[in-house]
């Protein structure tokens, strides 16, 4: 049986995958493809190059992606992710879809189009870099004749890229909304807010999930919080193996 995960998008929440990964390895469940947004695009790379999850995870650990950016010339006021670029080719310097030991499909937003579109050919860094790229705070990517940004905006756990693709699908979906929300400065409403906006799509992805593996004890970290980034990991790894046995990523009978 062929087996797809699928990973969301979510800043600093997405180091939870790592742990989700690692404990589907301790149960022997093997994946076949992979499918990521942002974060998750990051974390299925890594994973799909060759790197075990703790090694991802050394790799990830220390990084924000705040701290990685340039000022950029060519948008007033906007970001480049050039850090980000560096720490990538240093990790996979094959730069190719071509070279991954896993098949991988990346979603980013089209924004001439205002559509998803997934990558799963050609240079891998432009397309993660694409689907990691938030509206204004980063430039735009412009790779194969698109302008792209955050994949999240159309699909935050794409799940449906791959389901033709496997037998039994798999989201790790790290962006749970608690209903206990203190609104105590701007910042965490703006977060809270494209949380919830960006749900919107993830409800359809996940109905195409067989199992969907979602930590509630998420909700209480922000998307920026790289410094509790072991916290998160363990988060992930804990959840998946008490809620969650070998069995439940088999298919049932009809």
């Amino acid at each position: 049986m062929k087996i797809g995960l699928a990973l969301s998008g979510g800043g600093a929440r997405g180091i939870a995958h790592i742990g989700v990964l690692k404990a589907l390895e301790e149960m022997g469940i093997t994946i076949s493809i992979l499918s990521g947004t942002s974060a998750g695009s990051i974390v299925g790379a890594l994973y799909a190059y060759g790197y075990s999850p703790d090694k991802i995870f050394e790799i990830v650990k220390n990084v924000s992606i705040f701290r990685s950016v340039r000022p950029a010339w060519a948008w007033s006021g906007l970001l480049t992710m050039d850090g980000l670029k560096e720490l990538l080719f240093h990790s996979m310097p094959e730069n190719s879809f071509d070279i991954l030991k896993i098949p991988l499909r990346i979603a980013a937003t089209e924004i001439r189009k205002g559509e998803v579109y997934y990558f799963d050919e050609g240079e891998l860094i432009p397309a993660i870099v694409s689907s990691c790229s938030i509206p204004a705070v980063f430039n735009p990517v412009h790779y194969n004749g698109g302008l792209f940004v955050d994949g999240g905006l159309c699909d935050n756990l794409p799940s449906k890229a791959i389901a033709a693709s496997c037998d039994f699908v798999i989201g790790s979906h790290c962006n749970p909304i608690s209903n206990n929300f203190d609104a105590k400065n701007l910042k965490v409403v703006v977060e809270r807010s494209l949380l919830m906006a960006i749900n919107g799509n993830t409800s359809q992805s996940k109905a195409i999930c067989d199992v969907v593996i979602e930590p509630k004890e998420l909700n209480q970290f922000s998307s920026f919080e790289m410094a509790r980034a072991k916290e998160i990991f363990d988060i992930g790894y804990h959840y998946t193996i008490e809620s969650f046995s070998k069995k439940d990523f088999q298919k049932q009978p009809a």
